[in-house]
């Protein structure tokens, strides 16, 4: 896929009731924003072992045939979840490759990528599925994970806020994602007191006007979003649980107040990523 003033939705599927689940969530996403939709499904790619070898043969028609009856389901979930909002353009793809470098390599030119959080070998909703985990740690755009049984939710959109760049890409997609849902925005902020020597109440004066000024701006682009603040001393990741525990979504930043240049993935991130049974959208930039 070429990049375009337009750019799609982009979700993965592998034949799951969680692939499902993220191509309902990815095509409302689209479908908010007169965006295309691109749902690709990865299949083993034929292996030459050379003259030889006696391996039993592979019949990779069988992998083409299913992946084609599971796009075509995904197609018509996409199409019927979209419905209510508005028309949406569809495209799929089989790829025959492993799916975490093929969906990296196609979220570059996508404005959303979006996967479940576990797919056919998964045993546990509380586990993340290893391509979820790998595309939340090095897609080249933000990434939502999520949960096979988180959809219907209409609460609020929550976004964690630290005061770092990294924050500042999560502000941004929640305020759109909220906009576009008419939900309120939760922002939250939370401080602690370890190894720190101001008190309490200057601490929590100190958080409420990092909130403000990381917010500044946002209500005039975004009138009609109404924002809640919440700054209160906890651990980050319990709080916007917590918080976000009968939310629409959750927003974080790939990385936090702590990261650097080299990381993927955040301790926050990644708590949030475990944790949350609703959406997570991991606010990565685009390449």
């Amino acid at each position: 896929m070429s990049a375009d003033s337009n750019p799609p939705v982009l979700v993965g599927i592998d034949g799951s009731e969680s692939g499902l689940t993220a191509v309902r969530f990815a095509a409302a996403a689209a479908a908010r924003r007169h965006a295309p939709l691109h749902i690709v499904e990865s299949i083993p790619a034929p292996t030459d072992f050379g003259p030889g070898v006696a391996l039993e043969e592979i019949d990779y028609d069988i992998y083409r045939k299913q992946a084609t009856a599971a796009l075509e389901a995904a197609r018509e979930a996409a199409t019927t979840a979209a419905a209510p909002i508005g028309e949406l353009a569809v495209t799929t793809e089989v790829a025959e490759a492993p799916p975490v470098p093929v969906l990296r390599d196609r979220s570059e030119s996508a404005r959303l990528l979006v996967v479940g959080t576990h797919g056919l070998g998964a045993f546990s909703r509380t586990i993340l599925g290893s391509v979820s985990t790998a595309l939340a740690r090095h897609a080249a755009c933000p990434v939502a994970v999520v949960p096979v049984d988180a959809e219907g939710a209409d609460g609020p959109v929550v976004v964690g806020v630290d005061g770092s760049s990294w924050s500042v890409r999560a502000i941004e997609i929640a305020f759109d994602e909220a906009a576009h849902r008419g939900a309120e925005l939760v922002a939250v902020h939370t401080w602690s007191e370890f190894f720190r020597y101001d008190s309490r109440a200057e601490m929590q004066q100190a958080g409420a006007e990092l909130l403000a000024e990381s917010l500044a701006g946002y209500g005039e682009r975004y009138p009609e979003v109404p924002v809640r603040r919440v700054v209160v001393e906890d651990r980050p990741a319990k709080r916007l649980l917590e918080v976000g525990e009968n939310a629409q979504l959750i927003v974080v930043g790939s990385h936090g107040r702590g990261g650097f240049a080299g990381m993927t993935l955040g301790s926050v991130s990644q708590a949030v990523l475990h944790g949350a049974t609703v959406p997570v959208i991991i606010a990565r930039s685009r390449s």
